[in-house]
Order: C-alpha cells, then sequence, then structure tokens
C-alpha cells in the first residue's frame, strides 16, 4: 500500500510550496488557490509565473528562509508541505520540514492524490505530451464534460497551466516520465505519445527506461482505454486503440495531411468511418498525430465529431511550441521547445512542408550535458539539415560539465555549411544584422530570454 493510501486532502486548508515558481509546480499552487486554501511559498528567483501568483495573492519570497518561513503559514497543522526534485538537498526550508516529519509531498505525489478523487486522463510520452493535454483539455472544456487540467506549459486558449472545473469528473494530467513521476499517478485512461529513451541520467539505460513506461501503462484502470501510437511496445489490461499518420493498420489514421490556406489539414480515418477534412488550429506534422489521439480518448469518453472538430480548429496551442512570433510574407520567426533529436526532425520537417522556398535559420541551444552526449549524433544529424545553424553554450540545468561534451564538439559534427557558436547577445546581434527568411529558435534552457529582444531586432 502506497504511503499516499493514508493521505486526505481534505484534512489540509493550506500549501506551502518550495521551488513554487516552476510550470508543474504553479499550476498545483493555482489549484489549491482556487478551492479556497492558503498558498505560500519559496523560489529562487522572480519569473513570470511567480509574478502571476503574487498577482493572484500567493505570498512569494526569494530567499531561504530556514525555520523562520513558518511566520508564512497560519496553521501548521492543516498545511501540505509540497516541493520539486529541483530543490537542492541542503536548502534549509527543506531540511527543516523533513527534520520536524512534516507532511512533505513531490509535486508529482500530489497530482496522484487529486488522480485518485477523479476520472485521471494521463498525457504520456518522451514528446508531445503538453501540446496533446492542452489539446486534449481544451476540446473537454468546450464540451459539455467539462475537465480540470494540470498542464506543462501555458495553454493559449486559457493563457494558463490550469483549468479548474469544480464539477467536472475527469482531470487531464500531463504524466511526466523524469524522475519516475508518473508512477505515482491512478490514470483511468492515457495517451501515450512516444517512448523514445530520454532521462538516461535517471534511468540508466533505454531498456529501464522502456519499463517505466510499461508500469506506467500497468496502472491503468481496466474499465479504461490506452491510445497509444502504433508501434509503442508498451501495453494494459485495458482496451488498446492505437494511431499513426498513413498508417493502413492503426485504429485511428491520418491520411492526405496537407497545407489548406494556411492551415494544416488532413482525412481521418476511425473504426466508426472517414472524416474528411479535419483542419487543425496549430501546424505541425508532430501536431496532427496529436491530434489522432485526442480524438481516439474523446470518442472513448463519448464525445459527438462534431464537437471534436470544432475543438481541433480552435486549439491555438501551447506558448513555445511551435509558437509564432513573427508572420509576415517576407519574414516568419518561430520559437520551439524542442530538445531532442526527434522534436527537431519534427519540427524541421513541419517548417519545411510550410515554406519549403525559405531558408531556415535555427538557433538551438543544448539542454544537459548528458542529454547532448546521449544523443549527440541524433543532434548533429537533424541540425544538419537546416539552411543555417548557431549553436548556444550547454544549458545545464541541475548537471555539472562532462569532458568532451561541448557546443564546439556539436558544431564541428553539423554538416551544413553556415553554423556559428554564439551566446545570447551574439545571437541577437548576428540575426539583427542579416538578411532572414524562416528563424526558428530551438531549445529548453534559457533560450526563451532572448525571443522578445530577437523578436524586436528582426522586426
Amino acid at each position: 500500500m502506497s504511503r499516499l493510501d493514508h493521505i486526505k486532502l481534505d484534512s489540509f486548508t493550506q500549501a506551502y510550496f518550495i521551488g513554487i515558481g516552476g510550470i508543474g509546480m504553479s499550476a498545483l499552487a493555482r489549484y489549491f488557490k482556487s478551492i479556497g486554501w492558503k498558498v505560500a511559498g519559496y523560489d529562487k528567483t522572480p519569473s513570470a509565473l511567480t509574478n502571476s501568483l503574487i498577482e493572484e495573492g500567493v505570498k512569494i519570497h526569494f530567499e531561504d528562509l530556514g525555520s523562520t518561513f513558518l511566520t508564512e503559514i497560519a496553521s501548521i497543522d492543516e498545511c501540505i508541505f509540497i516541493y520539486t526534485p529541483a530543490i537542492p538537498a541542503d536548502h534549509k526550508e527543506l531540511c527543516f520540514v523533513k527534520e520536524k516529519g512534516l507532511p512533505l509531498f513531490k509535486r508529482s505525489e500530489i497530482l496522484g492524490l487529486i488522480t485518485r478523487r477523479s476520472k485521471g486522463l494521463g498525457v504520456a510520452g518522451t514528446h508531445g505530451k503538453t501540446t496533446t493535454s492542452s489539446m486534449l483539455a481544451h476540446i473537454l472544456k468546450e464540451s459539455d464534460l467539462g475537465c480540470n487540467a494540470f498542464l506543462g506549459g501555458i495553454a493559449s486558449n486559457f493563457n494558463s497551466n490550469l483549468v479548474v472545473h469544480p464539477g467536472a469528473e475527469l482531470t487531464v494530467i500531463e504524466a511526466d516520465e523524469f524522475d519516475r513521476s508518473f508512477l505515482q499517478l491512478k490514470p483511468f485512461a492515457s495517451i501515450v505519445t512516444s517512448t523514445d529513451s530520454d532521462h538516461l541520467d535517471i534511468y540508466g539505460d533505454t531498456d529501464e527506461f522502456l519499463r517505466g513506461f510499461q508500469q506506467y501503462t500497468g496502472l491503468i484502470d481496466p474499465n479504461g482505454i490506452l491510445v497509444k501510437r502504433e508501434g509503442l511496445e508498451v501495453f494494459s489490461e485495458a482496451r488498446t486503440v492505437t494511431y499513426a499518420i498513413d498508417s493502413p493498420t492503426a485504429d485511428y489514421s491520418g491520411k492526405g495531411l496537407r497545407v489548406v490556406n494556411g492551415r494544416f489539414c488532413m482525412d481521418v480515418r476511425t473504426p466508426n468511418g472517414l472524416w474528411n477534412e479535419v483542419h487543425m488550429g496549430i501546424p505541425g506534422i508532430h501536431n496532427a498525430e496529436n491530434a489522432l489521439a485526442c480524438i481516439a480518448m474523446l470518442q472513448f469518453l463519448g464525445l459527438s465529431e462534431e464537437t471534436i472538430r470544432e475543438g481541433l480548429r480552435s486549439f491555438k496551442g501551447v506558448k513555445r511550441r511551435f509558437e509564432y512570433h513573427i508572420k509576415t510574407e517576407n519574414l516568419i520567426y518561430i520559437d520551439d521547445y524542442a530538445h531532442h533529436p526527434t522534436e527537431i526532425h519534427a519540427l524541421i520537417s513541419s517548417v519545411r512542408l510550410l515554406y519549403p522556398d525559405k531558408k531556415i535559420t535555427g538557433v538551438f541551444q543544448p539542454h544537459l550535458f548528458t542529454r547532448t552526449r546521449d544523443f549527440f549524433e541524433g543532434f548533429a544529424a537533424e541540425l544538419s539539415k537546416l539552411d543555417e545553424l548557431i549553436i548556444m553554450p550547454i544549458y545545464p540545468a541541475r548537471e555539472l560539465p562532462i569532458p568532451g561534451v561541448t557546443s564546439d564538439a556539436l558544431l564541428e559534427e553539423v554538416t551544413c555549411q553556415h553554423k556559428h557558436l554564439l551566446d545570447h547577445q551574439g545571437v541577437i546581434e548576428y540575426l539583427g544584422s542579416t538578411d532572414n527568411q524562416v528563424v526558428l529558435t530551438i531549445g529548453a534552457g534559457d533560450i526563451d530570454r532572448i525571443v522578445e529582444p530577437l523578436s524586436k531586432v528582426l522586426k
């Protein structure tokens, strides 16, 4: 029996977050605030997310206060403490909570508690989790079913990473494989978009990584459904359906993917018949696959073809996922979170389909030394498909440097003719002084800091 089985959220009225400013933690903070709890927390540095939370009435401080942070809490007996694994083990506030034996949980464990109180719809996968879960939540929110949702990005339709619908039975949750977090969930049903290896610093090897996904799909309620991209080697006792683009054997298949009046469009073969000319609100071959996964899940939940079609058409996407910042006849600027070779392949392929005759310049910031090492050849192969490449120094996040794993080494391996190594300011100055047709900023580190100044110089 899990320790979570002994915890009742209804016995608490307050939540204190150690590391409140992350995308997942801030969604939980907003959720507890929305149901009337008092919410406070710590984060290392101010950000757009912490600023928004403060405006919404959440108390946040930016220095490690040790035991004195208790002044932020009205009643310690009614407070639950939530932390992110990104917090250092010697953090004084975290150490104090552990020493006192206060109720302390990871974010993933709290999501697990919430899925025990509702029908959880998980969205798992190395790629596509955030866009697929946001798409699913948007269509459900616009339907008679409604939903709550905890998302890993800011969905443009909601301008938030949280959807709250107090009367809804369904909760959409992005099921994160990092740190095996998704094994804390109790999903009623789930989508699995991909199982390409990642986070090998956590799992050790590909077999163990796949074993983690199999453990996750084994948690799905037998009365629910597993919706998986065709070819994935994960299984469940629940009913299973598959999806894929241009597949004669998948249960849900997208055919004739094309661009019509600037929009991606496809015909969809379902077990119940053919849907002609399904329009999507966002571009991308990978997003067409994400749409197929949502169609399969939503049909299982009983939504009509008309409702699903309209939801796909009106979905506006997620910040930093194929996000347009400039879209004119002469200049395109797209920012994307892609940080794995498979994601970069999908991004560049989709941009080529949209703009076949334009020069594509990509700015890439590698994320983590271990990921750069583990997928070195894959990164080099995909980045070589650009017409011009700028690589930034590796964003270390939680890691220390690894000898020989550098952006210089990666740049040397890339075969495209025009390539450069530049820092944040160098990128802005260089692209501001050259003629550009399509510009992509790519990565999961702090490359997002150059998006606004780069947009200004490009305009």
